[in-house]
């Protein structure tokens, strides 16, 4: 709660308007830090997936899941914030250029996951399968990124070949709230596996 009303106040009175959108950017802080929390969220599945064919330890299809879950609501939140932005930045919620196209792949990919999650009753299989579609979705994070890079776009850059491209006035808000995301994903992340945790434990006890 301290790191989002810091995050707001930086966002809303500390950060001067930028000179094209005004205040309209200042959503741009809360997009980028969904951005960032969606890709740690589905970094955290990758490594899930790749510990759980290893070891075959239920914790870590229950870390993987779980993360995904999360992954999938900031993913959203990205979508929807950035459409926000877009309708006062380029005059349309949504363009079909490659960063928007991307990320909308990787929202259907992940959101296919927890769905082939709920088609497969049987823990060990769907632990299994889980794992090999959280690996093989994550491609998608790493071409999210550099799409912007790679082909043309209008969509803008926070980080260049120089460096930040933002005014220095304008960090403060953006690390506030990439902290405050990050740390709402560990305490969702808590919470969520506990829950999975019990109805683990709960299984177990009704095959006894």
């Amino acid at each position: 709660l301290t790191l989002f009303l810091l995050a707001l106040w930086a966002a809303f009175i500390l950060a001067p308007a930028e000179k094209t959108l005004g205040d309209v950017q200042r959503i741009f802080y809360f997009h980028v830090a969904c951005a960032w929390t969606a890709f740690l969220a589905f970094f955290v599945v990758f490594i899930g997936g790749i510990a759980y064919l290893r070891t075959r330890d239920v914790k870590w299809d229950i870390l993987a899941s779980s993360s995904a879950e999360i992954g999938v609501v900031f993913t959203t939140l990205a979508l929807v914030t950035g459409s926000i932005w877009a309708k006062y930045a380029w005059g349309t919620w949504w363009e079909w250029e490659p960063r928007l196209t991307s990320t909308m792949l990787l929202w259907l990919i992940y959101v296919s996951y927890l769905l082939l999650r709920s088609t497969l009753p049987e823990r060990g299989r769907r632990a299994t399968f889980s794992a090999v579609f959280g690996i093989v979705g994550f491609v998608d994070v790493p071409i999210v990124f550099m799409s912007i890079r790679w082909w043309r776009s209008i969509h803008p850059t926070v980080v260049s070949g120089k460096g930040m491209d933002m005014v220095a006035s304008m960090w403060p808000a953006f690390f506030l709230a990439l902290a405050a995301f990050t740390f709402l994903y560990v305490c969702l992340m808590v919470l969520r596996s506990s829950v999975e945790r019990s109805k683990v434990d709960l299984e177990r006890l009704r095959q006894r």
